[in-house]
């Protein structure tokens, strides 16, 4: 592999660009480090098919990333890549395709509603959070606690995202499970506990440093711990997740792990939760790069 180009793209055209910029800039660094043929391709200035690269490390996130259409046109061109494929891609990063196929394959999730054109009646009880579809990076999320304010939050996100999901408010401990594919299949990566001090892990609190603890190995019993890897596990699979994954739950204290969605690329800038995870591990960032790179020739 490291006679051959390596392309890493970040950057592109979503709402996550900066965030993928420097994922994008990790990524390449980690395998210059270990002795790649790097370039840096950005799909809003550079052209991925015909760049002459071997294989593109996809460090997109958001629509025109995450979401599919880069990995289909990779796919009709016969252009490698790392990263899941159409199918998984298109699902992990709709959030309503997310839930149908989460309740098709008993993994637990919160209740849920569907936000397209008004006027909306809410079905769910209050507090309720609100979710753009194809959104990442919590971008647009808001908490609704008044029913008065149902109709015109829904209405300005609709307004401005398009197809929105309201979910019922689950309070519990939230966590995120890494998965990483290895030549002895998927393994799931010790549980990051997110303690934010903003009301949930939005936005604000993913990306400013010091807005959130980061708990690892997060601290819940032993059973809850393997069973959270397991559902972890499970949604990477029936998603058909290649390389990695990274599935958010909250874990109510009663009732249990809850799925919130997957995400088929997460982040791997310096404050992002899978190189924590990995590092929890015992797996260093560059290691971690190289060893989602080599995943290409497990598939």
């Amino acid at each position: 592999m490291k006679s051959k180009k390596i392309g890493v793209v970040c950057g592109g055209l979503s709402g996550e660009r900066g965030v993928s910029l420097r994922s994008g800039k990790n990524v390449a660094d980690a395998l210059i480090r270990k002795g790649y043929n790097v370039t840096v391709l950005d799909p809003l200035n550079d052209s991925l098919l015909s760049s002459g690269m071997d294989v593109l490390f996809l460090a997109l996130h958001g629509q025109m990333g995450e979401d599919g259409a880069v990995q289909a046109m990779l796919d009709n061109a016969g252009i490698p890549y790392t990263g899941s494929g159409v199918a998984a891609s298109v699902i992990g990063m709709n959030k309503i395709a997310s839930k149908w196929m989460f309740l098709h394959h008993g993994i637990p999730t919160a209740p849920f509603q569907i936000l397209a054109d008004g006027p909306w009646e809410l079905t769910l009880p209050t507090p309720i959070i609100i979710k753009p579809a194809n959104e990442g990076s919590s971008l647009g999320v808001e908490i609704v606690d008044d029913p008065a304010q149902f109709q015109s939050v829904v209405a300005r996100l609709t307004d401005h995202y398009g197809m929105c999901l309201a979910e019922q408010f689950i309070a519990g401990a939230e966590i995120t499970v890494g998965v990483i594919d290895t030549a002895n299949g998927p393994k799931a990566l010790p549980i990051l506990e997110l303690r934010p001090q903003n009301r949930f892990y939005d936005y604000d609190a993913k990306y400013t440093p010091g807005k959130t603890d980061f708990i690892i190995p997060a601290e819940l019993p032993e059973a809850v711990t393997l069973n959270c890897q397991h559902i972890a596990i499970e949604t990477h699979v029936k998603l058909g997740c290649r390389g990695m994954s990274r599935t958010d739950m909250i874990v109510n204290p009663e009732s249990g792990p809850y799925v919130l969605e997957v995400n088929t690329i997460p982040g791997m800038t310096d404050t992002s939760d899978l190189p924590a995870q990995a590092k929890a591990a015992g797996i260093a960032f560059d290691d971690l790069v190289e060893g989602i790179l080599l995943s290409v020739a497990l598939n």
